[in-house]
């Protein structure tokens, strides 16, 4: 019977292949035609004649199993096969844990590992204890085990799946190794059709490596911040020292030039003195700008707003910078919307960035150029702008200008006297006020550069930001100002033509 089938079965099937479940239908249909041809026959001869019976009966057995063969074959080879659904839970469990990258455990809804695999379980099973069969949090850290128990209560309580990072312990410390490896262990939820937890499937990598580089990074971000508060710290305190013995210089200086302890004897004697004083005054300047930095990184910069005409600080940085322009062979010309009114902002620190640009923008302008100061109100802005027509700047120059201690030179490498602070100095004031800072410049063309400030002073800081208790500071608290505005400003006069100056 079997090899009839078979044959029968492999011309039918299309690749010769004979499938068992296909032979066992055809065995079951056989032994059922078996009986059948005895009892169909007996049953058909108490209704007709035993010549009549015989032949009917098994012609009607036979067409019976033909069809019955046929179409349960036919059925059988429609539908899919398919392997019990335990075969396949327990097939793809075996395939997880065989080739998932990693450290893959299974656990129990009570945290207790039930299967161990994973593609990498041979390095992990090295180092730790055989897991199987155990509470995995016996291997943790012991300031680690509550994020695991609080990770699979998450599971319990409805999450699907999570991650955590833990330490675990070496179950024997190799020299060379550390006591604890950290690991990255992803969690997820298997659960029954009524949705209770039945275990846990977790998935464990090796992070020691992230771990010490984010160590190394945390440490050096600590490192360059000690340093830079040493900086800020040493700056400070050498600028409050040299301020001394500067101011007594400049006194002294000036004594001996006003000769009021007599005279001079001859005028070499009064080219030194007018030198000391010349070079004392330099030198104090640039303590203070080094002080106003060292305040603005310390965040200890304090602004004192109050309203007053912006006029009156160009008149003013004009009239300090006029006679270094005049000797220089500049022209300096500022230009003032007419009826700008007052600005509220620190009226110190806006002549201070006044100041800074224009003297840059005369310093770095050879004979016969000119340097323009522009102030106008735009969109509740108050737009300043110095320009120049000297040396420019090239494009991929541009960039570095702004940091401390940074000075760019031209394409001939010209040197000009100065510390790198002054821009750095202006684009800390600028924000300080909550404004902008944009430069535009070009090489043999000249140089461009505009702030932006809120003309009611909306956007400065006048507040101290949170300052850590353990970090030593040598400056004082910042004062709270909190100035009330005038209640009417000044009225301007709206007609008439701009006024401009030039020295």
């Amino acid at each position: 019977m079997d090899r009839a089938g078979g044959s029968w079965l492999s011309r039918t099937s299309g690749n010769g292949e004979v499938r068992e479940p296909e032979l066992a239908i055809l065995r079951r249909l056989a032994l059922a035609s078996s009986v059948a041809l005895v009892v169909v026959p007996a049953g058909l001869s108490f209704i007709t004649s035993p010549a009549v019976a015989l032949p009917v009966g098994v012609a009607t057995v036979c067409a019976g199993f033909l069809f019955s063969a046929v179409g349960s074959i036919a059925l059988s080879r429609l539908r899919p096969a398919s392997l019990p659904v335990e075969a396949v839970v327990v097939e793809h469990r075996d395939l997880m844990l065989e080739a998932a990258s990693g450290l893959v455990l299974l656990f129990d809804p009570q945290g207790s590992v039930t299967a161990v695999g994973g593609r990498d379980r041979s390095e992990f099973l090295s180092w730790m204890r055989d897991p199987s069969g155990r509470g995995f949090v016996e291997q943790v850290h012991v300031s680690d085990r509550i994020l695991f128990l609080q990770a699979v209560d998450k599971l319990r309580q409805g999450s699907e799946a999570l991650g955590v990072d833990l330490r675990l312990e070496r179950s024997a410390v190799v020299e060379g190794n550390d006591q604890f490896v950290h690991i990255r262990m992803e969690l997820s939820a298997r659960r029954d059709s009524e949705g209770r937890l039945t275990g846990i499937v977790t998935q464990s990598r090796d992070i020691s490596y992230d771990q010490q580089l984010r160590e190394q990074a945390a440490r050096k971000a600590a490192e360059a911040e000690s340093a830079n508060d040493a900086k800020s710290r040493f700056l400070a305190a050498v600028s409050h020292e040299l301020r001394t013995p500067l101011n007594a210089i400049l006194g002294f200086s000036d004594i001996l030039s006003g000769e009021y302890f007599g005279k001079l004897e001859n005028n070499r004697q009064r080219e030194y003195v007018g030198l000391i004083r010349q070079s004392g005054a330099h030198l104090l300047s640039v303590v203070n700008t080094m002080l106003d930095m060292s305040k603005i990184e310390a965040g200890r910069y304090e602004l004192l707003l109050e309203p007053f005409p912006i006029e009156a600080s160009i008149g003013a940085c004009e009239a300090m910078l006029a006679l270094q322009a005049k000797e220089k062979g500049l022209t300096l010309t500022s230009r003032v919307q007419r009826g700008l009114g007052e600005i509220v902002a620190d009226q110190r620190a806006i002549q201070q960035i006044l100041i800074n640009l224009v003297g840059n923008a005369i310093k770095f302008t050879d004979a016969g150029g000119a340097v323009t100061i522009d102030a106008a109100m735009t969109d509740g802005m108050l737009k300043l702008s110095v320009s120049d027509t000297g040396i420019g700047i090239a494009t991929e120059r541009l960039a570095s200008l702004g940091q401390p201690f940074v000075q760019i030179q031209n394409d001939y490498t010209r040197r000009y006297a100065g510390t790198g602070l002054g821009l750095s100095l202006v684009k800390g004031l600028v924000a300080l006020h909550g404004g902008s800072f944009a430069i535009a410049s070009a090489p043999g063309e000249g140089t461009v550069i505009t702030i932006l400030i809120p003309f009611d002073g909306s956007g400065a800081v006048t507040v101290q930001q949170p300052v850590d208790v353990n970090r030593t500071v040598d400056f004082p608290p910042r004062l709270k100002h909190n100035l009330e505005m005038s209640e009417k400003r000044k009225e301007e006069e709206v007609n008439g033509p701009a006024k401009a100056k030039i020295a």
